[in-house]
């Protein structure tokens, strides 16, 4: 029994140890890529979709002599937009969302507790970053940017791509006060009498936008084309992106969602050794990183076509495009698709499409944290406070394993018990091993008591454990969230380690309550263990520390309870 306990405790610690590499781990700097310039035509056919019209597209629709009211057009390249929960800017060349900030997620949380401490005894307050999180960029270091366009037809009149050069009638859009929508119009006219219009629509509260491409066709012949919509990102090599949502070593890349094999993972070294080529009806395209999600879905009852493509100069593209539309002369057609781009909220997401919720990636243990997430929500709903809400899950995890933890602990109260005896017997039989491990069963019968009822807890808690440590560093329900005092962020270490010093003090008072282990090496070894997961502890999320701090105390009384009861009885 000694040795199962000791060996899934060092289980325990490794698995504690290997969460902690990932915790402290970044993605270290890597040699950056040369930017390869090559000419425009050529740069821009690398970056649109090959489809079985692409032999008919000339280099570059940029070229196309354009014929825009010259009363209609703003001076600026760029048109920026600003609702209450996102702010943006729109390239007119190629109608192409190339900035946009997150306004309710700021980069850092200030931490006015901490401040007041450091002002307290002496030291320089640390100023937080408080811009808003930008999640598309037109940094060349890191450019994110999401694009769309039309693909012409064989015979017909280049459509416009992501290089064409719009036309706004104003320069900026604001969602004003009681306004729910808000629409902004980009038009392309060419000489053949084709009138290209982009709608771009914005909802408050919403992280969802809204693209109509619309073609009205003034021409004497008919026109056909298909729509396209892709996401184009250069892979954050320096570390940083990690850093500004929470230090986490977390996925970072595309996705796509098909009907038949559903979520799957689309990585740069993916995209770099094959491109993408599959059909689907419905499904969506994504970039993900740590906490938040860039997903273009086009409609759901057509079929799609999905796409990635490794570029030049370190760049990689994500997208899809639609079946071809014929519109013919003097009339009109539209093209529709909506892009998300915002936090990962999973209530929210799977109002917006199916599966878009699985970019919250809880590992192979989302059978557990799933539900887990659940009731933090459903709690959270009521309280109003995350780390309340960690208490209260604590408190039903405990509720549900009561019957067994209630047995486990009986088991280790009654080892206790007999330790003096089985002290007794391996004196006595220090020399013969076998007769004192036939003497210790004996003793273990007589007395009902079963070796290995003290290691359920810690199978339970191992899955329960790793289950919670991803529902933590997943949700973004959990980024900056605050709890008490000094804790106004349960997704990062607690700033001034209380809480993993308590929990290391819970760790030792239940250590203390079980029996010793006989070996003398082992018992040694054991009582190390609450130094050395203190330790790892310190960098954990202190969303998880207070879930172990609220386990262990619980267990402990539950515990003495018992442990007390038996020692009446007996």
């Amino acid at each position: 029994m000694d040795n199962i306990r000791f060996i899934l405790v060092v289980t325990f610690a490794m698995l504690v140890f290997m969460l902690w590499q990932a915790w402290e781990q970044d993605y270290g700097p890597k040699p950056e890529v040369a930017a390869i310039v090559s000419p425009e035509g050529a740069k821009v056919a690398e970056e649109l979709p090959t489809t079985a019209d692409a032999s008919s597209q000339p280099e570059s629709a940029a070229h196309n002599p354009v014929s825009v009211p010259v009363e209609a057009a703003t001076t600026a390249n760029t048109v920026k937009i600003k609702t209450d929960v996102i702010a943006l800017e729109i390239d007119l060349q190629g109608a192409t969302i190339t900035n946009l900030d997150l306004l309710n997620y700021p980069v850092e949380k200030a931490n006015t507790f901490v401040d007041s401490v450091r002002k307290m005894i002496g030291l320089d307050v640390i100023k937080a970053n408080t811009a808003p999180v930008r999640l598309f960029d037109s940094n060349p270091d890191k450019i994110f940017e999401a694009q769309s366009g039309l693909i012409a037809g064989s015979g017909s009149a280049a459509g416009p791509n992501h290089t064409t050069t719009f036309s706004s009638g104003q320069d900026s859009y604001i969602l004003q006060p009681g306004q729910d929508t808000l629409t902004v119009p980009l038009t392309w006219t060419d000489n053949n009498g084709l009138v290209f219009t982009k709608l771009f629509t914005f909802k408050r509260g919403s992280y969802e936008i809204t693209l109509d491409q619309k073609v009205k066709n003034n021409s004497d012949k008919a026109w056909s084309g298909r729509q396209y919509s892709q996401l184009l990102r250069t892979p954050d090599t320096t570390g940083k992106g990690n850093m500004l949502t929470g230090g986490m070593r977390a996925y970072h890349g595309g996705v796509i969602y098909t009907e038949k094999n559903k979520y799957q993972k689309v990585s740069f070294d993916d995209m770099a050794e094959e491109n993408l080529d599959v059909t689907s009806k419905g499904g969506w395209t994504a970039m993900i990183q740590h906490y938040f999600a860039s997903a273009w879905i086009p409609p759901a009852d057509q079929e799609n076509s999905f796409y990635t493509k490794a570029l030049k100069g370190g760049r990689f593209v994500i997208g899809t495009y639609s079946p071809p539309v014929t519109v013919e002369a003097n009339s009109d057609a539209q093209f529709v698709s909506r892009l998300f781009a915002g936090p990962k909220i999973q209530p929210m997401m799977e109002a917006i499409a199916p599966g878009l919720e699985l970019t919250v990636d809880y590992s192979v243990l989302t059978f557990i944290g799933k539900p887990i997430y659940w009731l933090l929500n459903k709690i959270h709903n009521v309280i109003g406070n995350w780390g309340v809400a960690i208490i209260g899950v604590t408190l039903c995890i405990k509720l549900l394993f009561f019957p067994l933890s209630q047995a486990s602990f009986k088991s280790m109260a009654k080892m206790r018990k007999v330790q003096p005896r089985l002290k007794e017997l391996q004196e006595r039989f220090a020399d013969d091993r076998p007769r004192f491990n036939t003497e210790m069963m004996a003793l273990y019968k007589k007395e009902k008591v079963n070796p290995l009822g003290g290691c359920l807890p810690i199978l339970i808690q191992i899955p329960v454990f790793m289950a919670l440590y991803w529902v933590l560093s997943e949700t973004v329900e959990f980024r900056q969230a605050p709890f008490v005092l000094w804790i106004q962020d349960l997704s990062i270490q607690d700033p001034f380690f209380i809480l993993p010093l308590i929990m290391g003090v819970t760790m030792k008072i239940q250590q203390s309550l079980n029996p010793a282990p006989i070996d003398p090496i082992q018992a040694k070894v054991m009582k190390m263990f609450p130094i050395v997961f203190t330790v790892f502890f310190l960098f954990f999320p202190a969303g998880l520390v207070l879930y172990w701090v609220i386990n262990n105390t619980l267990s402990i009384i539950q515990q003495t309870y018992i442990t007390r009861q038996i020692e009446k009885a007996g």
